[in-house]
């Protein structure tokens, strides 16, 4: 049997410590894919807010490895996760290649400089995402499903080992 990388015990996830679902157990081995499929309104999105940390969960725990994240500073769980939730951003006055590089300073120092090899991924990025041609335009002026994908490029060359994905087709028109 292959190693357990992630995993939830017992996890409750709610709002306001009224527990919306409760007991989740979740056991996912590394390289491995999981969805999460329900009705609007079932949890999911909620779930995953536990997970990452943006919300509190009222029990259980996660684990990645054997580190909890409330354990570990919030730049070294940025390197182990990146999320890319339902949330839109509307930054100003950013190309579509500074959205995306964005994904590269938990890598940075405290400037957030980006190094020739943090460059080199965002582009790598854009481009596995189709929006290489974008790269310098204004992030508010190309298409709710163009910044999707901007977005889904800044999760990539954040180079996590887990990579959370709420909705990630939301915006998209899929052929």
């Amino acid at each position: 049997m292959k190693e357990i990388y992630f995993k939830t015990e017992k996890l409750t996830v709610g709002y306001d410590g009224k527990p919306l679902i409760r007991d989740i157990d979740i056991r996912l081995e590394r390289a491995k894919l999981m969805t999460l499929i329900g009705p609007n309104g079932s949890g999911k999105s909620t779930l995953l807010k536990s997970i990452t940390g943006q919300l509190q969960k009222i029990a259980g725990t996660v684990c990645i490895g054997d580190v909890r994240p409330e354990d570990i500073s919030r730049r070294e769980l940025a390197k182990k996760m990146s999320v890319m939730l339902t949330e839109r951003i509307s930054p100003e006055l950013m190309t579509c290649w500074d959205v995306a590089a964005a994904g590269r300073y938990p890598h940075t120092g405290r400037l957030g400089i980006l190094s020739e090899e943090d460059k080199r991924k965002v582009e790598e990025a854009l481009e596995l995402v189709g929006m290489q041609e974008y790269r310098e335009t204004e992030f508010s002026n190309v298409s709710d499903g163009q910044q999707q994908r901007v977005m889904l490029a800044g999760a990539i060359c954040q180079d996590p080992e887990i990579l959370i994905l709420d909705e990630p087709t939301s915006y998209l028109d899929i052929r």
